[in-house]
């Protein structure tokens, strides 16, 4: 998995990408530019990667991105809607350095023991 993001006239687009089978899976979310929509991008440019690889079999929903503090660790937290009846939450580490990696990872968690389903 690998992330980019640039800045651009107060936008912020992030871009994730999802490496399977020797291809490539793409994922872009584009919002307002700042630290408090940072993780909600990720998050959403993450499923929609997850989407270009599962094609039309699967519906995906960011219900929500949240942060927790966690004893001396802060984690990203992300809540997914699969399908019309199941949530899924996931968990990542988050690095004040990187907090849209935390909030991909995150999805990914969330979505971890359904992708042998979904593939």
């Amino acid at each position: 998995m690998a992330i980019e993001e640039d800045a651009d006239g107060g936008d912020l687009r992030v871009t994730i990408t999802l490496d399977w089978k020797n291809e490539k899976y793409y994922g872009q979310a584009i919002g307002a530019e700042g630290a408090e929509h940072r993780s909600r991008l990720a998050g959403e440019a993450t499923l929609r990667a997850l989407e270009h690889l599962f094609g039309d079999r699967v519906d995906l929903e960011l219900l929500a991105i949240a942060t927790q503090d966690l004893g001396v660790l802060q984690i990203a937290l992300a809540q997914v809607r699969l399908g019309d009846d199941e949530t899924l939450v996931g968990n990542a580490v988050l690095s004040p350095q990187e907090p849209g990696w935390a909030a991909a990872k995150a999805v990914m968690d969330a979505l971890n023991r359904r992708l042998g389903l979904l593939l």
